[in-house]
């Protein structure tokens, strides 16, 4: 293996551990529920989910397991 592209894994591997260096700002998920499939979408602070709970609490267990699992790599979450 090129010695250069051994030197570009072990740097992307430390990448990976420093979550302080990401900020996802826009992203889609397909989310397998336990009942069913959801469709969850971040765009610039702001959680859209398919989910009837959603539509009248803007909160849902689909969108706040996604602000649990990205901790520290979401901008600050906007109320709509």
């Amino acid at each position: 293996m090129d010695s250069g592209l051994i030197g570009k894994i072990d740097k992307a591997k430390r990448y990976a551990e420093q979550h302080e260096r990401f900020r996802f700002d826009k992203f889609e998920v397909a989310f397998r529920g336990d009942n069913s499939n959801h469709y969850v979408i971040f765009d610039n602070g702001v959680f859209k989910c398919d989910c009837e709970f959603f539509l009248t609490h803007r909160r849902c267990g689909h969108s706040m397991a996604l602000e649990i699992l990205l901790k520290g790599m979401l901008p600050e979450i906007k109320e709509t």
